[in-house]
């Protein structure tokens, strides 16, 4: 019987300790390192990601990795739909039979994917989303979010839940000592903040790291007409080797440490600079002087 003070809304019921044991037990799954799975099994935690996403009626959510359903339970009542990318064909396969148990009102609004979002296309998704809200896997959290809103120009704003000292980096700003190629190639896309501490007790397993949510919105119009296969092997060559000034940085990537002194001052940019100390905007200046 679903437990109506666990309520996400009408019609849906969400899951608790108890429940995620339940159904890892039921179908012999051990969360595993090499996925990044620790299933969150706190009730308040899930409505306190919903509720921090924002989302409207009309929202379509992307969610990744929903593992038994705990996050997806809470999404459903507040979007229009759904799609759900799941690596793991166990657990892909269940999840319907979680939404049709515990949210049968609803449970029409679920789509799964059986992908790795690290490679999934738009040409996949039955419809298409505009919003991102996930309990990332910690170790490719970064390169899954920068894949998805590369291949899908529908997603128009996230919240995601990563390793704290991801979320520090993704939503850092020129200056900070962690500020670096995520922190650039997501703000090509987006506005990035941190948006609040996830404390490690509300997972199965109890991961040994401390998790932060991300929040993100993208840009309304692009930074610049440059494409990001120009503009991003200049920000990985200018975080390479973080003690150089640039003119040394990108030299192997201008071709000589004339050249990159050269485009770097025709981008009203001091040569002995850092990377660390320049904006999206210096780079993408850099970027139009190379294209």
């Amino acid at each position: 019987m679903n437990d109506v003070s666990s309520s996400a809304g009408p019609g849906s019921a969400l899951l608790g300790p108890a429940d995620v044991r339940r159904l890892a037990a039921e179908l012999d799954v051990r969360p595993t390192k090499k996925l990044g799975q620790n299933f969150v099994h706190d009730p308040n935690t899930v409505r306190r990601i919903v509720a921090a996403a924002d989302l409207a009626p009309d929202d379509v959510v992307l969610e990744v990795g929903p593992g038994l359903g705990s996050l997806t339970l809470a999404l459903l009542p507040a979007a229009a739909a759904v799609v759900a990318v799941e690596i793991d064909p166990v657990l892909a396969a269940r999840l319907p039979g979680t939404a049709a148990d515990r949210a049968p009102g609803l449970a029409d609004r679920l789509h799964v994917v059986l992908a790795d979002a690290m490679r999934v296309t738009a040409e996949q998704f039955p419809v298409r989303p505009t919003a991102l809200v996930a309990n990332l896997p910690y170790n490719v959290a970064v390169p899954v979010v920068l894949h998805l809103l590369a291949e899908l120009p529908s997603l128009t704003k996230g919240l995601v839940m990563v390793q704290a000292e991801v979320a520090d980096r993704m939503a850092a700003g020129p200056g900070s000592k962690v500020y670096g190629v995520p922190s650039v190639k997501l703000a090509w896309y987006a506005d990035a903040r941190r948006a609040g501490a996830v404390p490690r007790a509300v997972f199965w397993p109890v991961p040994n790291v401390d998790s932060a949510l991300v929040s993100f919105t993208r840009r309304a119009e692009p930074l610049s007409g440059v494409d990001r296969s120009v503009l991003f092997p200049l920000v990985d060559a200018a975080f390479a080797q973080r003690r150089k000034t640039l003119r040394g940085a990108l030299s192997g990537w201008a071709g000589s440490p004339a050249e990159a002194e050269r485009r770097l001052l025709a981008a009203g940019v001091d040569p002995s600079t850092r990377g660390e100390q320049l904006s999206v905007q210096d780079f993408v200046r850099i970027a139009e002087v190379a294209d």
